[in-house]
């Protein structure tokens, strides 16, 4: 009789912890190609021009129901980032420096006339329960999603994927520890955004189709409603006592750029070019989707227990022909754009809602993709006994709770991208390896071997080098991020011309800045 009132009591102890330790829901709301500005919300500490372009009034909803970062970065595109976000790992530990293809074992950087791309992990991630000896040049780790589930959450993949090629183990959602999977693959971009074209390139494309929404072609939605729709539709038919994690990651605003005629026309007549017009509609259209969730949290009784977590994967694409108007110049006050460790590749608009969150805040603090991890697992009192990946990423949940103003005033930032994303022969676009500590930015230029050196405090345009007139702290930075870089074991580049490897930042020489590209 005493053993049975011990076992009730100790079960209604433990029923009463856990009851006291509620998980709530969690929404990682990622859109792709997004710059810092592409939208009605400035960032910065003045409305820019690119502002007063877009209408994205459910951001301006939820940045007033919770905290805006002016200060968040991702990697300069976006598998690196998707990575960094589902391991928690740097960059330049996982070793998903470029973006990975359709296809399993192809490499996708351009060729070089100087040099050759690093050795880097082209098929992606791989869940730790599905690496075999036979994978090669796959980063393995323990991924966010499967944490997640086994900690008791239902887990959800709306949209796009792209953690790893066809073939491999990660390239299905399903593998990475979602229950549900609305949309994912190998693929970096959809099809078509279009329903009339059954969200497809043609009628034979198998790599870039988005699949399961077939049943909303009949209805004509553009791709972004869709995936909307069907989340909603999934997330109704969840049971509802499970908290959930969503990964709603939008093919919006990734090229094509097709006609959303929602909002397309408004655009027009404001003066905007056929493809301002179009990319203006996609934002919009990725904005409604986000303002679709926030009404469907507060019908359902369900805002107050949800953080909301809304970034992008990397900055605005800004190549000539990609865009109209001069190159690089989209993203202004920002330098450059996609596939550049200047502020305009890198730094992207982030805002969370969410419990504790107050209402209206700002935070200058600096956070990058792999600090999502750690801060999710925050948020879900989920904590692993172990994972297999070395986790660099920072819990900020704190900062996000006014309880600390910043995470730690050392903190520093990584970036590596020793590839070549494309063929545009100009220096900032591929081939660098940066930091950031407090508002001191150090670039190093592998193509050009020099380093750039910037204090974003004053110069967030990136115009004036100062490496020349700072040699101390250029010098001090140039051996933080070798000892970084060589720490994760991060492979560099090698010239052509000889096959030796390039040299590592602290081995360059500080010379005065030159805008000159070397072919």
């Amino acid at each position: 009789m005493k053993k049975g009132l011990i076992f009730l009591f100790v079960f209604f102890l433990c029923f009463q912890i856990r009851a006291q330790v509620k998980q709530p829901n969690i929404i990682l709301f990622l859109v792709d190609d997004m710059g810092w500005q592409d939208c009605s919300l400035p960032f910065w500490d003045k409305p820019t021009k690119l502002n007063a372009t877009y209408h994205t009034p459910n951001m301006e909803r939820l940045a007033a129901k919770g905290m805006m970062l002016t200060n968040a970065y991702s990697n300069a595109v976006c598998t690196p980032t998707r990575v960094s976000l589902m391991t928690g790992m740097n960059v330049a530990r996982h070793g998903v420096t470029n973006w990975t293809n359709v296809n399993s074992n192809t490499p996708t950087d351009f060729k070089d006339s100087l040099l050759q791309p690093a050795t880097w992990n082209y098929n992606g991630l791989t869940p730790e329960r599905h690496y075999t000896n036979a994978l090669q040049h796959t980063v393995v780790a323990t991924p966010l999603p499967q944490i997640l589930k086994e900690a008791g959450y239902y887990t959800i993949l709306a949209g796009k994927a792209h953690f790893a090629s066809s073939g491999m183990p990660g390239a299905s959602p399903i593998n990475m520890g979602f229950d549900v999977n609305i949309g994912g693959s190998a693929a970096g971009h959809p099809g078509s955004f279009l329903a009339s074209k059954n969200y497809r390139q043609n009628d034979k494309d198998t790599s870039w189709a988005v699949r399961g929404l077939e049943k909303y072609i009949p209805e004509d939605l553009y791709l972004t409603e869709a995936i909307t729709r069907e989340t909603i539709h999934t997330l109704d038919a969840r049971v509802s006592n499970k908290p959930f994690f969503l990964y709603l990651s939008h093919y919006a605003v990734h090229v094509p750029y097709d006609k959303d005629i929602r909002f397309y026309q408004k655009y027009m007549d404001a003066g905007l070019t056929d493809t301002e017009a179009k990319y203006a509609a996609l934002v919009e259209g990725m904005d409604k989707s986000l303002g679709d969730m926030m009404n469907y949290l507060e019908k359902n009784g369900l805002d107050k227990d949800t953080y909301i977590l809304f970034t992008s994967d990397n900055g605005g694409l800004s190549l000539k022909g990609s865009r109209s108007g001069e190159p690089h110049t989209q993203n202004l006050p920002l330098k450059q754009g996609k596939g550049s460790l200047y502020e305009g590749g890198i730094r992207v608009p982030m805002i969370a809602a969410g419990p504790q969150i107050k209402p209206g805040s700002v935070s200058k603090q600096y956070i990058v993709s792999e600090d999502y991890f750690t801060t999710i697992l925050q948020m879900a009192n989920a904590f692993p006994k172990t994972v297999k990946q070395v986790v660099d990423g920072n819990n900020f949940l704190p900062v996000l709770q006014g309880k600390q103003k910043s995470i730690d005033g050392q903190k520093t930032l990584v970036w590596h991208y020793p590839n070549n994303w494309t063929n545009v022969n100009v220096k900032g676009i591929s081939w660098a390896s940066a930091i950031r500590q407090g508002d001191w930015k150090l670039i190093y230029f592998h193509k050009q071997q020099i380093l750039e050196l910037y204090d974003l405090s004053k110069d967030i345009e990136e115009l004036h080098d100062l490496s020349a007139l700072e040699v101390a702290k250029t010098k001090t930075l140039a051996h933080l991020l070798t000892q970084k870089l060589k720490e994760r074991n991060a492979s560099m580049p090698s010239w052509l011309s000889t096959g030796k490897t390039i040299a590592w930042p602290n081995e360059i020489p500080i010379l005065a800045n030159t805008n000159e590209v070397i072919e």
